[in-house]
């Protein structure tokens, strides 16, 4: 059975302003979904595998092994870290939640194994293994037929406490989407001084902070 989710989104105001002093744009009062749609969010993650492929593969080490500095990740390390989110993180915790409720909570997530797990890999090794996992991930997911009922169940974070199973859900999207602008904003990082003054246009040289590892 097709999953089928209804959308809605309100309209909203965009305004986007550079100001005198030409900083990253502003919006204000945008708009978001007011219900959460599982159907919508397979459409992005399934397309997150070819994107980071498309950006990442072939190219030089100088751009998949750079980093921020000390005790920050590199694209490599990046998807190494989301290859470990599907086998250990994203669908482990939906059975978890589906299985045992809040009786049983969610087992920690080892935010760090991709320094061991993706020894002696190649980049290109790491993107087909991300791919193939998404893809069995989101196969077993579509084959559990979930209603919109099944998104109120609920689980146990073992930090968070209380959580239900479109918020899981909600975060896996998420979570995605942080990591691909990390990989832009470090990427963009290795030219802040190759630039010059176009600095003051670039926003994604100013963003920090809110996609650390």
């Amino acid at each position: 059975m097709a999953l089928r989710d209804d959308w809605r989104c309100s309209a909203g105001t965009l305004l986007c302003r550079l100001s005198p002093k030409r900083q990253a744009c502003i919006y204000v009062d945008m708009a978001t979904s007011e219900e959460f749609s599982l159907a919508d969010a397979i459409s992005v993650l399934s397309r997150t595998p070819g994107t980071l492929d498309a950006l990442l593969r072939g190219l030089p080490d100088t751009w998949v092994r750079c980093n921020e500095g000390k005790d920050t990740w590199s694209a490599f390390d990046i998807v190494g870290h989301l290859i470990c989110g599907e086998r250990t993180d994203w669908m482990p915790r939906v059975r978890i939640i589906l299985e045992n409720g809040e009786t049983r909570a969610f087992d920690p997530f080892d935010r760090l194994a991709q320094s061991r797990e993706s020894q002696g890999k190649s980049l290109e090794q790491l993107l087909d293994e991300f791919a193939r996992l998404r893809q069995e991930n989101l196969i077993a997911l579509q084959a559990l037929n979930l209603g919109q009922k099944d998104l109120t169940r609920r689980g146990k974070h073992p930090e968070l406490g209380v959580v239900s199973l479109s918020e899981l859900f909600a975060t896996w999207v998420a979570h995605d989407l942080t990591h691909v602008h990390q990989i832009s904003r470090l990427m963009a990082h290795q030219y802040r001084d190759a630039v010059g003054p176009w600095s003051v246009y670039l926003g994604v040289l100013k963003c920090k902070g809110h996609s650390d590892p």
